[in-house]
């Protein structure tokens, strides 16, 4: 059976985003934390997958014990298992330090569950917003990466081939690869599903598994934590609100509306800015 991982990610909600003018410094106390937007997307492929071939889908987060939620909320859309990397020693990782533990931890549901086919993740997080992580791993493991991925086209187990779109700054790119493979989802790549009710009843029941620091055999604590993230923030800061001035033209007609903006345009030197006068 083909065996998928999802790396995911507990974020604080953008809308409710706030940075301590004191510290600058993320305020996540009070702030609601969801499954990272992208990682949904991540997940929703590779639950297709499944459905269409027969899949056993991992989920994997590294993050503190309140994680254990969006890991529930995998399980109820469909995951088979979910795994929570968690231990103090983890904490103030940046992205080489947490590539490194999904990798070691990727390898460690290798040792459990039998070998990876694909590895899934979202093109970013909504708080770190680096896309850094998921090629990271790919790099950690060896394996091929297909980054902005907007499109699946084919999923060939027996080939052990995928074929899917990247998308690019100039265009789109329609890429074959062997598997194993590491693929970062767009949200144009699929819209994920709703929980089912059994896979709600599930969740409700269901404890992930929790690996601590102390689970992983020849883990290198210098690559971990603060210890292991040469990334240094100096300073964080919410950019100063600009008053804009907004003014409405009304008519009796679109046409009327028109001629007003024309009107108005022309009484500034817009119009010989841009070469109309």
């Amino acid at each position: 059976m083909l065996h998928l991982v999802v790396c995911i990610k507990q974020v604080p909600d953008s809308r409710e985003i706030r940075i301590d003018p004191k510290t600058n410094t993320l305020v996540r106390q009070g702030v609601p934390a969801i499954v990272n937007y992208f990682d949904l997307h991540a997940l929703e492929e590779a639950l297709r997958i499944k459905d269409e071939h027969g899949a056993r889908v991992t989920v994997i987060s590294m993050g503190p014990p309140s994680a254990e939620k969006a890991l529930r909320q995998c399980v109820s859309m469909g995951a088979d298992e979910g795994v929570l990397v968690s231990d103090r020693a983890f904490a103030g990782a940046d992205t080489l330090a947490t590539s490194y533990v999904l990798a070691s931890a990727i390898q460690k549901a290798e040792d459990e569950w039998g070998p990876v086919d694909a590895i899934f993740c979202g093109k970013q997080t909504l708080d770190g917003d680096t896309g850094q992580v998921g090629p990271g791993i790919a790099c950690r493991l060896d394996i091929d990466q297909l980054t902005y991925v907007e499109k699946v086209e084919r999923f060939d187990p027996e080939k052990r081939e995928i074929i899917v779109h990247r998308h690019l700054e100039d265009g789109v790119e329609r890429v074959k690869a062997k598997l194993p493979v590491l693929i970062t989802a767009l949200a144009e790549l699929n819209r994920p599903r709703r929980a089912s009710l059994p896979g709600l009843l599930r969740a409700a029941r269901y404890q992930p598994i929790v690996w601590t620091a102390g689970d992983f055999e020849n883990l290198d604590r210098s690559k971990i934590g603060l210890r292991g993230s040469p990334t240094i923030v100096s300073k964080t800061w919410v950019p100063e609100p600009k008053q804009v001035d907004t003014e409405f033209l009304e008519g009796d007609s679109p046409s009327a509306v028109a001629e007003a903006l024309l009107d108005r345009l022309y009484a500034t030197d817009l119009p010989h800015k841009l070469g109309w006068a």
